[in-house]
């Protein structure tokens, strides 16, 4: 019998992916585990594999199109099989790994049509969707969910919103129609080889889900920051001292002392190493750093796991390799998902000092500017130092401004003293 193949949800938060290369063509024999396709999701490049052996059929996305999860892409057929026949569903694959912040880690079944639940009671909808039909006021019951199962996603809310709105009589114009003047059409270049006024450029998946992430963190996670500026001195020391001693065996950056020395501060203020969800507060026995690495059309955080045990050395290596994958395009939903806290540092940009905005569910990221030297009054004389500034940022649904500023102080008294870090 023929086996569908559908767009997987290949990540924890995928709601969409763009096809980017299709590795097997329309007739092509597969095998089970084989790739079919690369799929842009919205954090990495992944591989879509076969769930089934025979020829591959009825290829209906093509190269550098997008389609929603769940929706029907081709066909793996039995050799000698009819394309015709009526395809069965693709077994299911073991879901992505989700770590409370995702919003759909399940493969699609059968159709995307809907599909009535067990329990007639219980509406399936995703966590987005049903924050969105709280606020909106909509009841989840009279949808008719579009995702894999029947599941009701963010797009059934916004489609019913757009037909509330629509329900406007069309007999006279709103005010605000009223208001609105056509822009002309951008004119073609007169002089041949001329530049065009603008270039349109479609978001990619990860730009998308940035945009999300921020209007989900800025508007309603209520931010308040803390700076507070670190003598470097003693810190750049010991790292000298640390390279020298290791030589050719790897070398130690200011951002690894930075993370790992977050990271030890963070076990003595477990209050900023938390999670905000709707209805309690999460707060992790263990630290996982998201450490910010700016990619080629955004940013994504890899995740640094139980970085307060972990010695220097394995967190550089971990760290460059981590942001060489997430470069790439080829890091795993494990290895981006996960994160109590985050550290993103633009020091290397020459810039002295920013805010950063908090990855939810977490409730906190401290901003890491650019060590420079300074004149400093140390014991009635004018000295040159090295300093930095951090910036942490707060959800002051979590952190407190004492709260912040107790862990601020722990972590400038590990960086200006390294042998702090021991204690």
């Amino acid at each position: 019998m023929a086996t569908t193949v559908f767009m997987e949800a290949l990540s924890p938060t995928m709601e969409e992916g763009r096809l980017v290369k299709w590795h097997k063509r329309e007739g092509d024999a597969v095998q089970v585990g084989e790739t079919l396709a690369e799929v842009e999701t919205d954090k990495a490049i992944m591989d879509l594999q076969a769930r089934a052996d025979g020829i591959l059929r009825q290829v209906a996305v093509a190269e550098g199109q997008t389609v929603p999860v769940g929706k029907e892409i081709a066909v793996i057929v039995a050799p000698g099989e009819a394309v015709g026949a009526t395809p069965a569903p693709a077994p299911r694959p073991a879901p992505a790994s989700a770590s409370g912040s995702g919003e759909r880690g399940a493969v699609p079944s059968v159709t995307v049509s809907a599909v009535a639940p067990a329990d007639a009671t219980r509406v399936k909808a995703s966590p987005l969707a049903k924050r969105m039909a709280k606020e909106a006021g909509v009841d989840l019951k009279l949808l008719q969910g579009s995702g894999p199962g029947g599941r009701v996603v963010r797009r059934d809310l916004e489609g019913a919103e757009s037909r509330e709105r629509g329900a406007v009589p069309t007999g006279a114009p709103t005010a605000d129609a009223a208001r609105d003047v056509p822009l002309p059409a951008p004119r073609s270049p007169d002089v041949p080889g001329a530049r065009a006024s603008y270039d349109d450029v479609p978001l990619t998946q990860i730009r998308k889900t940035i945009a999300k992430r921020l209007a989900t963190s800025l508007g309603p996670v209520p931010h308040f920051f803390l700076t507070t500026e670190v003598d470097m001195e003693r810190a750049a020391e010991a790292r000298d001292a640390l390279n020298r001693q290791l030589g050719d065996r790897g070398k130690v950056s200011f951002n690894d002392v930075i993370l790992k020395a977050t990271a030890l501060a963070l076990t003595k203020h477990r209050a900023c190493n938390a999670w905000f969800q709707e209805d309690h507060i999460r707060y992790w026995n263990e630290v996982h750093i998201g450490m910010a690495v700016a990619v080629e059309d955004g940013l994504i955080t890899p995740v640094i796991r139980n970085a307060d045990v972990k010695p220097l050395l394995e967190i550089g290596r971990e760290a460059g390799d981590l942001a060489d994958k997430a470069r790439s395009r080829r890091l795993q939903p494990h290895e981006y998902t996960g994160s109590t806290f985050s550290v993103s540092n633009l020091g290397m940009f020459d810039i002295d000092q920013f805010t950063a905005v908090i990855n939810p569910p977490e409730a906190g990221i401290i901003a890491v500017g650019s060590i420079v030297q300074k004149p400093v009054v140390v014991d009635a004389t004018v000295l040159p130092r090295r300093r930095m500034r951090i910036t942490m940022s707060c959800d002051h649904r979590v952190i407190d401004g004492a709260t912040g500023a107790g862990f601020l102080k722990t972590l400038k008294e590990m960086l200006e003293n390294p042998l702090a870090m021991l204690l």
